[in-house]
């Protein structure tokens, strides 16, 4: 499967990170806090400890495992599909396409948690999917509302870039962002994110945070000063 990741822009604002790491394959693999055997395609550094927590995700769907410095994503389906197809695949690109896009995000330096790889399982009705990823400190920025104003900067920086690179990613709402210690800003989840050719993908960003924003109850002044910022600066 051939996931063609474009140049990065000529005034791209990050420093890209430099790494050697390579994915290697393992097969009839144990998962922490999952049941099974996985097959595993994951970097050679990967070291697994005993889950340490297992937590229902505080917004959106599905849940997360945490095993020591790793968090484990299990993929699960939304909107009414759910209901009849809670997590089975018909094959595995989806896993692939995420885990791709994603490790040339972190590559290029865009402030995201590391990849660490990705798992799959089948039975005779389709594919089963994790992603694991490095842990990040922070919370969720739902729950930090009355603070926006203070990485507005940062957001809308990460915002441009992402659409000077072209890439579009449908998951990118206030729920993945995630506000770090230091007042500064991680995005999460890249499922279905792919590069783009539309021109106009900054009013795609801007209202699809937004609309998240009033979905989970962010007050009216708080909202408009996103708005206004992301479409003033």
């Amino acid at each position: 499967m051939n996931f063609t990741t474009p140049p990065l822009p000529y005034q791209w604002p990050y420093l890209p990170r430099m790494t050697s790491e390579s994915c290697k394959h393992y097969a009839s693999i144990e998962l922490p806090g999952l049941t099974g055997l996985w097959n595993l395609e994951a970097f050679s550094s990967l070291i697994f400890s005993e889950p340490e927590k297992q937590s229902k995700l505080p917004f959106g769907r599905g849940g997360t495992i945490r095993s020591g410095q790793l968090v484990l994503r299990p993929y699960k389906r939304g909107g009414l599909i759910r209901y009849i197809n809670t997590n089975i695949y018909h094959g595995t690109t989806r896993f692939q396409q995420e885990f791709c896009v994603h490790n040339a995000i972190w590559k290029s330096g865009l402030p995201t948690v590391k990849p660490i790889g990705w798992a799959f399982k089948s039975n005779k009705f389709g594919n089963e999917g994790v992603f694991l990823t490095k842990f990040a400190d922070g919370i969720p920025w739902p729950q930090t509302w009355n603070k926006s104003e203070e990485f507005l900067q940062e957001l809308t920086t990460m915002l441009k870039a992402l659409c000077s690179w072209g890439l579009y990613s449908p998951d990118l709402n206030a729920t993945n962002i995630l506000v770090t210690p230091d007042k500064g800003l991680v995005a999460l989840d890249w499922d279905k994110a792919r590069w783009s050719r539309s021109s106009d993908l900054m009013t795609y960003y801007r209202e699809r945070l937004i609309r998240s924003m009033k979905k989970l109850g962010a007050k009216t002044d708080v909202v408009l000063k996103v708005q206004n910022y992301i479409k003033n600066n």
